[in-house]
């Protein structure tokens, strides 16, 4: 029997951008629940990394006429449109957190469910996580939780190769040091 292969994400990018709108869809299956998990540990917010994610979609297909194979493959210029999208909620969310402040408004404290063993570690990780730069924290997430490349997140941060290794040993470094700090 002969296996028929699926195509790759660049073949049906190139179709959506001559108009085949309807094959944006096979990328959403692919990566929606990546980019979701990928927003979730950046915004620690179910609700909003949705919405990221849902805008990401939009701005792909919005967007579509710009991504050329040629400068890269496609899931590097997702995750750049990614970053981007955060970078523009975290710019709002500042917004809105200075009109907050300029109000005097206390915000109410959600208490986190107590659970197992696991959890715990989870909730410390996520802390230590949190803990870190946002760069840090991006290129950890990218690398780790996303399974990005070293070359494929040097194209979206344009970093040079041995750069994005250093930055990413750094890290994993000081991450290490916060979740142990915790224990």
């Amino acid at each position: 029997m002969q296996r028929v292969e699926e195509p790759t994400d660049e073949k049906i990018m190139h179709k959506v951008k001559d108009g085949q709108l309807s094959e944006l869809t096979t990328l959403f299956e692919r990566y929606h629940i990546p980019l979701y998990n990928f927003f979730l540990k950046l915004t620690i917010d179910k609700s909003t990394s949705e919405d990221l994610t849902q805008t990401l979609f939009y701005r792909i297909l919005r967007f579509r006429h710009t991504f050329n194979h040629a400068n890269g493959s496609f899931k590097p210029w997702m995750y750049q449109m990614a970053r981007n999208i955060h970078a523009d909620y975290c710019k709002q969310k500042m917004r809105i957190s200075e009109v907050v402040k300029s109000t005097n408004s206390d915000t109410e404290e959600v208490p986190l469910e107590e659970g197992g063993v696991e959890e715990q570690d989870f909730e410390k990780l996520q802390a230590a996580l949190l803990e870190l730069g946002p760069i840090d924290r991006e290129l950890i997430v990218l690398s780790r939780y996303e399974g990005l490349k070293y070359a494929e997140i040097a194209q979206i941060k344009n970093m040079s190769l041995s750069a994005v290794k250093v930055q990413i040993h750094r890290a994993m470094k000081e991450l290490r040091a916060l979740y142990f700090k915790q224990l």
